[in-house]
Formats: structure tokens, C-alpha cells, sequence
């Protein structure tokens, strides 16, 4: 028997992919029937701003997705995402990633997100050494949420979390989404 060996980032990306494919043959369809691709497109996103003691963070994360149905959309998004700690640290956080929604109740959603970011942390001389860093983290979140109108908010966990390279401190984390 062969074994093959993937990397999570590899992983995460072929599943992602295959989503997305899988997704398009819908797309196809949809298109023939309506030749408005915009009218099926949405954009969205989050924002967030965080401070207090000498902290600050702030994050921005635009969204579009395309409708296939009334059931499935596909999309695209960016993330930025800047903190600091006054003598202590400064992060930057930038990356892109692909979203896939299920809807099987107009009040349900699932989701499958990969993202691929990229980290740069660096420190103050006078707190650590040597822990400077600057990677690509991978991580892929599937979801559950509530859907009402144009805001969905659930929970997500990434499946390929690692709590030392992740920019989060869990694998769970709420979420609210909005489309316009």
C-alpha cells in the first residue's frame, strides 16, 4: 500500500480547492440561466478595533461571495490584521481566503473557510530574543451558524489549528458575517 505524506497547508489548500470545484459545475448552470453575474454577487466582510492599556488591534476582512442557488454560494476574501502592545510587541497579519456557504433551511448555514496568512511578530529586544517571526499559517474552518436577513453568526473551528504557529488562542471561535 502507498502512503502519501501532506503537509496540513497542502491538505487544507487540495480540500479547499475540491470544494470550490465541485462548486463551479452550479456556477456553469446558474450563469446559462442568468446572464447578470452581479446580481447573484454579494460583498461583505468584518471589521474590528480592540484597545485599551497600551493595546491596540485592528482588522479589516472583505468578502464576496457568488450565489449558485438559492442553497450554495462560493467566495473570495482578504484579511489584514495589525496589533501592537506598547514595549512589548508589534504583529501584522495579511493573507487571503476561499469560502464555500451551504444553506439547507433559508435559517441554517454551514461553512468551509481556508485561509492561507501570512505572520510577521516581532518583539522588543527588552522583553525576548530572538522570538521574532515571520511564517505562512494555513488554517480551514468549518462552521455552523444562524442565518436571519443579511447577518449569519455562528461558531467555526479550524481544523488544522496549532497552538503554537496559530494567531488565535483556540481552535473555536464566534463569528458574525454580514452581506450587503
Amino acid at each position: 500500500m502507498i502512503k502519501f505524506k501532506v503537509i496540513p497547508s497542502k491538505k487544507a489548500l487540495l480540500i479547499a480547492i475540491l470544494f470550490v470545484s465541485l462548486s463551479l459545475p452550479f456556477s456553469a448552470q446558474n450563469s446559462l440561466d442568468n446572464n447578470n453575474f452581479w446580481n447573484s454577487v454579494q460583498f461583505g466582510g468584518g471589521i474590528g478595533l480592540n484597545f485599551g492599556d497600551g493595546f491596540f488591534s485592528g482588522a479589516v476582512s472583505p468578502t464576496a461571495i457568488y450565489n449558485v442557488s438559492p442553497y450554495v454560494a462560493t467566495g473570495v476574501g482578504l484579511n489584514f490584521l495589525y496589533s501592537s502592545q506598547r514595549d512589548v510587541f508589534k504583529s501584522t497579519v495579511v493573507g487571503g481566503s476561499l469560502i464555500g456557504l451551504f444553506n439547507p433551511i433559508p435559517e441554517v448555514q454551514i461553512s468551509t473557510e481556508f485561509e492561507q496568512l501570512y505572520v510577521n511578530r516581532n518583539f522588543d529586544e527588552q522583553f525576548v530574543t530572538n522570538l521574532d517571526d515571520k511564517y505562512w499559517y494555513p488554517a480551514l474552518f468549518l462552521g455552523l451558524g444562524y442565518r436571519s436577513g443579511n447577518m449569519t453568526f455562528g461558531i467555526r473551528y479550524d481544523i488544522l489549528y496549532d497552538a503554537d504557529t496559530s494567531i488565535q488562542n483556540e481552535a473555536w471561535m464566534p463569528f458574525v458575517r454580514f452581506w450587503f
